[in-house]
């Protein structure tokens, strides 16, 4: 549950790709971002949104990010690595945690849309700071972790049909 003030400022930081592979394989739907990025700011004073998505060198990939630039994300876009054994990694946990650090100062409230549990001591960390902190992602795959460590978390699953395409 949120405790939203029409005067709090608040800054969403979206893990684009924790996102996408949990609507993928818990209902093969992709993620309304409009509807994402209303729910998180609920009528408070929006600073910053931003989406932290990954280059994998899919066709319809730059149109998915010029969506979220108008819908009002930036977007941190980052290269899939592959290595020798063609293993691929990519992932914003650290930049994510670096930017939400860095904002803290200079909002009131912190919406981290993931459900991934590495957050939870980053969320710790702004609390003790005296940011509010809130997350939204879907039970089912969110880490007890990180909804333990965070003011409100907002289940996407309780109204999968708004905020899935």
């Amino acid at each position: 549950m949120t405790v939203s003030q029409p005067g709090q400022r608040v800054a969403v930081l979206a893990d684009a790709q924790n996102l996408y592979h949990t609507a993928r394989s818990l209902y093969s739907r992709n993620i309304d971002y409009e509807a994402l990025l209303e729910e998180a700011v609920d009528g408070r004073e929006l600073t910053r949104a931003i989406a932290y998505v990954i280059r994998a060198d899919s066709p319809e990939e730059e149109s998915f990010f010029e969506a979220l630039v108008d819908i009002g994300f930036e977007t941190r876009i980052k290269d899939i690595k592959t290595f020798q054994d063609g293993s691929k990694k990519a992932d914003w946990d650290v930049g994510m945690s670096l930017d939400a650090v860095s904002l803290a100062n200079h909002v009131d409230t912190v919406v981290l849309c993931t459900g991934d549990g590495d957050f939870a001591r980053v969320c710790r960390y702004l609390r003790h700071e005296g940011c509010r902190v809130e997350a939204m992602g879907f039970e089912e795959s969110s880490s007890e972790d990180l909804k333990a460590a965070v003011d409100g978390f907002i289940d996407m699953s309780d109204d999968s049909d708004r905020f899935l395409l």
